[in-house]
This record gives structure tokens, sequence and C-alpha cells, in this order.
């Protein structure tokens, strides 16, 4: 028998990749074991029972260091309700995220553009717009209920790709404003000099950011110019430190759900320079570290949520002004920035685990492109690739 069909026989975990502005998304569609309960349960038990095949996904040799996944969930109390078309899980390098704004909007156009029901049952519910040409998407995520707009071709029945993906953030909240975070010697790096503490902004945007100017981490230039490799350094540093900081901590306790209160990244922030699109009224640059050292090569999504939340409770943006957000990547190629605006202010969010929270909602919008599609398997004898490694823990 033809190699090819063999492996076409066996048990394959079927991906479609994208990215958005460089940064991937790895659909998994078919293949991913099948999990019962609510979205975070489910979350829960992939973390518990199916790790092993996220690191296959996630790592090498089919994956890489900065490799992101979102995985179909067909079934969940939100698509049961009617509120929800489908769910998704979000993956990384260090396990499952509640929210990433990239992957939205890769999930968006795919959504669309697939018409196969047993991946996704609902697909005959979306109901496109004709005259605007657009359709709207209902997701599920681990945070809660993004609602994306696809634009469509004129039937309807296929994504544009010449037009950009929106999508409506879960409330997102400043959580705490200019925390003084003291720095001992052992976590300094040498571009912080003399200066033994940094301001810190944490806000939420469906997962939990600390948001740092790059000047405050000791880089001069910003943005630009400046070194990855010393910036990653630092990052990697400071992140374990905020993890551990009191202050930080009790910033991250959200009010609906302990399983959301954790540090998902920091993203070091350059206010002055950033590509500037048409039609926004400014544009700046982020730099977002996250998961076990990641940097994304987008704008980040979830954070341009709780950027523009964190600038709204500083009285710097108001509801419908628009705000350019870029990452080195769009910055080099002069495409590829996310636009924002807050659609809704005054979101009141409330629960048992801490204190009520006042938030807005934020439409983000960007662009994502196929690249390529796979079927994964594993044979029987292959040890190394069952479980994923990365080599850099080869080399410890």
């Amino acid at each position: 028998m033809d190699v090819v069909r063999q492996l076409e026989e066996q048990d394959a975990i079927k991906c479609i990749d994208m990215h958005t502005t460089g940064e991937p998304t790895r659909i998994i569609y078919s293949g991913f074991p099948r999990l019962q309960g609510t979205l975070l349960e489910q979350r829960d038990q992939a973390k518990s029972q199916y790790d092993n095949i996220r690191k296959r996904l996630m790592w090498e040799p089919r994956g890489h260091y900065d490799m992101y996944g979102a995985i179909i969930i067909p079934e969940t109390e939100l698509i049961q309700s009617g509120e929800a078309h489908i769910g998704t899980l979000f993956t990384h390098n260090g396990g499952f995220s509640t929210m990433c704004g990239h992957a939205t909007i890769a999930l968006g156009r795919f959504l669309v553009d697939t018409h196969d029901l047993t991946v996704f049952p609902r697909r005959n519910e979306l109901k496109p717009h004709l005259e605007t040409r657009e359709v709207q998407v209902n997701i599920h995520a681990p945070c809660g209920l993004v609602r994306v707009t696809v634009p469509t071709l004129a039937d309807g029945q296929k994504s544009d790709p010449s037009r950009p993906v929106k999508f409506l953030s879960t409330p997102a909240y400043c959580a705490a404003t200019n925390l003084e975070v003291n720095i001992p010697p052992e976590v300094r790096w040498p571009e912080l000099g003399e200066r033994t503490s940094i301001q810190v902004d944490i806000s939420y945007g469906g997962a939990f950011y600390a948001l740092v100017d790059v000047k405050q981490l000791g880089f001069s230039t910003g943005l630009r110019n400046f070194s990855l490799e010393a910036a990653t350094f630092a990052v990697k540093k400071l992140k374990r430190h905020l993890e551990t900081d009191d202050k930080v901590c009790q910033a991250l306790q959200h009010p609906e759900d302990q399983r959301l209160s954790f540090l998902y990244s920091v993203m070091v922030v350059d206010h002055e320079n950033g590509f500037k699109p048409d039609g926004v009224d400014g544009a700046e640059t982020g730099l977002c570290f996250f998961a076990e050292d990641e940097i994304d090569r987008s704008p980040t999504g979830s954070c341009v949520a709780a950027r523009m939340a964190l600038a709204h409770a500083k009285k710097l943006r108001v509801k419908g002004q628009s705000w350019a957000y870029n990452s080195v990547v769009s910055n080099k190629y002069n495409n590829g920035a996310f636009i924002a605006e807050i659609v809704q202010d005054g979101i009141t969010i409330e629960g048992q685990n801490a204190a009520t929270r006042h938030g807005v909602i934020v439409r983000v919008q960007g662009s994502a492109y196929y690249t390529g599609s796979m079927s994964f398997v594993v044979e029987r004898e292959d040890s190394i690739s069952e479980s994923g490694f990365l080599l850099q823990a080869c080399a410890e």
C-alpha cells in the first residue's frame, strides 16, 4: 500500500494553519479527543488528560517554541443555550490560555469558509448579510462569548481576505494602575541601571496583562532599533518576579472565576512609535511576552482590549476613538496593525471571587491568512515525537 494512503488511514489529527500579522494559529478541527462538561471544565480536562497531545501539536517536530493553536469545540453550555455557534480552546507552548484575539480573527475566517458539518455542526445557522457582505459568528472562548464579524464575498458563503475581521471583546477592565514594583538585585537586568523599582499597570482583556513602558525597563530607544535578545532576557526575569508580587497577585483576582486569575503576559509598550494607518486617531507599539516566554508576532488582540480599557480608565481614550496597535512585525511592513475602538462603556463585572469591576467592550479588527493544511500522525515506535519536545529543554 502506498505510504501516503497508509498515513491517511491512521488516526490523524487534522489542522489548518493560518497567520495574523505573522503570528501562527494552528486550528485543530478533527482528531482531538472529545471533551465533556462546560467549556472551562473541558479546558481542565484537556490540561489534565491530554496535555501530551497539546505538546505534540505545539512543540517540535510538528511545531516550534512560538507555535499557537485553537482547538474547535463543537459543544459547550453557550452553544446549548443558543448564544454561541461554536467553542474553542486556545493552546500555546505552556498550556491553555483563556482568550486570544489573533486566533479569533483567524477562526472567524475558517468557520465561514468551512461547510463541513462534522467540523462546524451549526454552520448553517450563520446568516450572511448580503448588503454589507458580512456574517456574524459567535465563538465561545474560555473567557466568555466573543462576537466575530467576518467579511464575505458577494454570495455570503466565503470569507473575503481583502477586508478585516472584527470582534467584540468580552468585558475588559483596568485592574490596577501605576503599581510600584520593587526589583531586587537578583532580578535586575543590565538596562535597568541603578533603578530599584518600576511602575506596572494590570489590565484584563480576556486574560490578565502586566503593561510596562519600554523606557521603564531601561530601553531608551523604545521598540525601534532595540535588542530583542536583551528585552527577552529582561522580561523573562520580570514576569517570574511579577507572578510572586503581592500587589500584582491581588490585582489578578477575576470577579467571576478563579481559573481566569493568573498573569498571562507582560506587554512592553512604546507609546511614541508605531505605524499609523489612515483614519485612526493615534498609534503605538507593543511587544508581548506570554505563556512560557513566547513572543507574539501580532499586536495581540486580547491585550489590545486590555490596553483600551486601561487607557479609558486613565481618561486617555474615549468611546468611539480609534487607535492603531502595532507589533514589531506590523511596523516592519507598515501593514497588519490591529485597529480598536471602545463601543460600550459602563460595563459592570460582578462575582463572588473579587471586587466588582467596571469595564468596556472593545471592537478589534485585523486580518488573517491561510498558510497550509496538514494531518499529523504518530507511529507506534516514535517515542521522541509522541509528546513533542523543545530543543531548549534538551540542553538542560
